[in-house]
């Protein structure tokens, strides 16, 4: 049974994982206290996840009853949380994205590396059964080579009263909602294709200028001269799409897979596959979720098999180093309206 504190109650996701470990106990997970520099945020998130608040972060890390973290703070906290987790000997998971710059995202790399603890980030669509069984498509080799990926992502922040004070638009906190969330897209190419070497992208702020970079595209080529596209509309209405595969012997679709794509009534039909020969599309039998709540709280049980020692990390810090390069290097290719290699020095002056 892992023992848990919750070092920040900043990002929502917290509570979705959080309660599915709260109202199963078969998963295996204890929240014991938690603690958050905003005291009443912390208050009100112990409260809502029957946890016990504590008024200072080393009482959690010098607690030895509580074997791990869940670090859920503003982004910008993350480097200063991890580092501290790990010099305390606990286990880590870190919710997405892993840092706001690559100098922080070295320093938590090192911190783990240097402590031995387990660490994982929690990237959902990692662990959704509609994009793993994806991966297990490609990987079985049936499709053949892939030619190009556009993976659509979208939020309804528009509708949202308020969403322009909070901490996902505030720079200091979390840089804008592009480099918020286009990373969960962008961990899904690289979980699914690997590491990219140049990209070319385009960002604007269409609707609220205090929402900045609202919308983005961002084309990622591979050495093998393969396409992957990110596409993300963050004051997007209603859509269906989330997923195109285009391959040599077939071709790989899935709808429904994120917010606007499940807020209006839709099939559990989402994810379908038609190789070359075939007379109709394949359906997978893996359901849609009704409401995106459902694949957030769907992490609680890989995250609580990770904590139990039962699987290994979900995704490792290295990762999301590489990933957190793939976002900035999206802005270095905007701002100076060119093609950028994902090891170009910019990246560590953003």
């Amino acid at each position: 049974m892992a023992k848990v504190g919750i070092l920040g109650f900043a990002h929502g996701h917290v509570f979705a994982i959080g309660n599915e470990w709260l109202n199963k106990p078969e998963l295996g997970v204890t929240i014991v206290s938690g603690w958050d520099h905003d005291e009443k945020r912390g208050r009100d998130g112990c409260e809502q996840l029957r946890a016990r608040f504590v008024p200072n972060m080393s009482d959690i890390l010098d607690d030895p009853g509580i074997d791990s973290v869940v670090i859920t703070p503003e982004t910008s906290f993350h480097a200063d949380y991890i580092e501290a987790a790990a010099a305390a000997g606990k286990q880590i998971i870190c919710y997405k994205p892993l840092a706001l710059t690559l100098e922080q995202a070295d320093r938590i790399v090192a911190a783990v590396e240097k402590s031995g603890v387990r660490f994982t980030i929690g990237w959902q669509m990692r662990m959704d059964p509609q994009n793993i069984k994806v991966k297990e498509l490609l990987e079985g080799g049936e499709f053949g080579k892939v030619y190009s990926v556009r993976r659509r992502h979208g939020l309804t922040t528009q509708k949202s009263p308020g969403f322009d004070t909070l901490w996902h638009v505030d720079p200091a906190y979390n840089r804008d909602i592009f480099a918020d969330d286009s990373a969960h897209a962008m961990d899904f190419i690289y979980w699914l294709l690997g590491m990219p070497q140049t990209v070319t992208a385009t960002l604007s702020s269409l609707e609220n200028p205090r929402i900045p970079n609202d919308n983005g595209i961002a084309v990622f080529k591979y050495e093998s001269g393969m396409l992957a596209e990110v596409s993300c509309n963050f004051v997007c209405l209603a859509a269906e799409n989330a997923l195109e595969v285009y391959c040599e012997k077939g071709t790989i679709l899935l709808d429904y897979g994120d917010v606007p794509s499940v807020n209006l009534p839709h099939s559990d039909k989402g994810l379908k596959w038609i190789l070359d020969g075939d007379a109709d599309w394949t359906y997978s039998d893996i359901p849609s979720p009704k409401a995106q709540w459902n694949r957030i709280a769907n992490e609680a049980g890989p995250l609580a098999e990770f904590l139990n020692g039962k699987r290994g990390p979900i995704a490792t810090a290295k990762e999301g180093r590489d990933v957190l390069r793939m976002v900035l290097a999206c802005y270095v290719s905007d701002g100076h309206g060119q093609r950028v290699a994902l090891d170009d020095d910019r990246l560590y002056k953003i």
